[in-house]
């Protein structure tokens, strides 16, 4: 059991690295947290530094979420097999949400970090590639229609327990992709006040906003 804490607690700090925050500082010399939406997030430096870094900050917060289910248990397993081995059934899902969370709710910025989306598609490449395929064909259509990054956002969110269930995985596994549904959707909250007032920007730009 103690190696499993730890491999949540790895998973936690691995998520936690605030992408945005440092490249924003790193780049531009500016706290992402002042420009744009304000969000640490890989769409928030699009806007204010521009699409490359945007896009690099999108690689590297999904690959943290990947890197959390992925590798770290694996880590462990060499270290502890059997405690590893007879937590199976959940330890790469709790490691999962754990690095989620870091990105959510960051230890290095007060608990206040970004939405979790490409920390979550990371996980879910790692956990089910079907879903996250599937998830990656929802956010282009919304996107592709709509124009709306958030929206196709809260969509793959949406979609999660639906292909959940759709893909006939576990109940466990349905149940833990119904929570991130619904944390995701509670962080986009002001992104969906926004779609409902119709001040929400539809296509990323580069510059300060």
């Amino acid at each position: 059991m103690p190696y499993v804490i730890l491999s949540v607690i790895a998973a936690y700090l691995i998520g936690s690295i605030p992408t945005a925050y440092i490249f924003g500082r790193m780049l531009k010399g500016v706290d992402i947290r002042e420009y744009g939406s304000g969000n640490v997030g890989a769409t928030n430096v699009a806007r204010v530094i521009g699409k490359g870094p945007g896009i690099v900050v999108f690689i590297i917060d999904f690959l943290k979420g990947f890197s959390a289910v992925a590798l770290i248990p694996l880590a462990f397993n060499r270290i502890a097999p059997d405690a590893i081995e007879a937590a199976s059934n959940y330890i790469f899902i709790l490691a999962g949400a754990a690095a989620i969370a870091g990105h959510i709710w960051t230890v290095f910025l007060k608990f206040k970090g970004g939405k979790g989306v490409s920390t979550t598609l990371g996980v879910m490449a790692a956990l089910s590639p079907a879903i996250f395929l599937g998830c990656i064909l929802v956010w282009v259509v919304v996107f592709s229609v709509w124009r709306y990054v958030s929206l196709a956002s809260i969509s793959v969110a949406v979609s999660l327990p639906i292909l959940a269930v759709f893909m006939n995985e576990s109940l466990s596994f349905i149940m833990f992709c119904a929570a991130l549904c619904l944390v995701s959707v509670y962080a986009h909250r002001s992104n969906i006040k926004r779609l409902i007032q119709g001040t929400e920007s539809r296509i990323v730009k580069g510059g300060k906003s």
